[in-house]
């Protein structure tokens, strides 16, 4: 048997070079990585050294092998959805809560509204998703769970979209986190004290001037609509109270459903 010190070293270095296919796209989302006895031919090492470095690429997220006669590894790119989870552990241990997210999103997501506005070419890549979203908000308004979780793709479209690849990644995993708690709160009031339609038609027209507010290029008047927004619709009602815990069970739920 190899000594563990040079396993864990060998493996570090296949999970390395499978993480680095991953990353450059030679495989995509949901792909099955070829079977262990095909991808071990690539490297000089043991079954156990292999196997290894499978659980390092799990354990970072990238895969998830699945055991028994059907088995293999399927794909998983990295994504601001996953580092939900671990941004959320990270909060979790710091004993930050869901408010303290509230108050980030409040700072981040005006900002990338407002790039989106900035864009050359914000009336073909952000302005048509966006009043896809808007459409379907008011298309879905009778119905809480489903207008809210249209209302979280809008929010994290402005996100999504800003053109900023670390505010995407940074300012997509807070969102994600608090999406995972706005729809469990959804969920679970749906049936007791619900959300008057009034408030969520107020909701979609303001979406509705946000999504004009961009069109039109404004961007400082979209910053200042999207905080003011993000302030309401935070407090009255909120998801949970302000020094609510992260629940990391949502959070893990919801990556998994991506």
């Amino acid at each position: 048997m190899e000594p563990r010190v040079r396993v864990h070293r060998l493996a570090e270095q296949v999970a390395d070079h499978i993480r680095g296919r991953i990353i450059r796209g030679d495989f995509q989302d949901g792909d099955p990585l070829p079977k262990s006895e095909e991808l071990i031919r690539s490297y000089p090492v043991s079954m156990p050294t292999f196997r290894e470095a499978m659980r390092i690429l799990e354990a970072e997220g990238l895969i998830t092998v699945r055991r028994g006669r059907l088995g293999g590894a399927v794909v998983h790119r990295p994504s601001p959805a996953n580092l939900a989870y671990n941004l959320g552990l990270v909060l979790a241990a710091q004993r930050s809560g869901i408010g303290d997210v509230a108050v980030a999103l409040r700072q981040v997501e005006p900002a990338c509204a407002a790039l989106c506005a900035a864009r050359r070419d914000r009336r073909r890549t952000v302005v048509p998703r966006l009043r896809e979203l808007h459409q379907e908000y008011l298309d879905r308004i009778d119905d809480l769970v489903g207008v809210v979780a249209v209302s979280r793709r809008f929010h994290e479209a402005l996100v999504g979209l800003c053109g900023n690849e670390p505010l995407i990644v940074l300012a997509g995993a807070l969102e994600a986190l608090w999406s995972s708690h706005e729809q469990d709160w959804a969920s679970r009031i749906r049936e007791t004290t619900g959300v008057p339609l009034r408030r969520r038609r107020e909701a979609g027209a303001v979406h509705g001037r946000i999504l004009a507010l961009i069109e039109a290029g404004e961007a400082e008047a979209v910053h200042r609509l999207v905080a003011e927004h993000l302030a309401a619709a935070q407090r009255n009602p909120t998801p949970a109270g302000p020094d609510a815990a992260i629940d990391l069970a949502l959070v893990r739920n919801a990556v998994r459903d991506v």
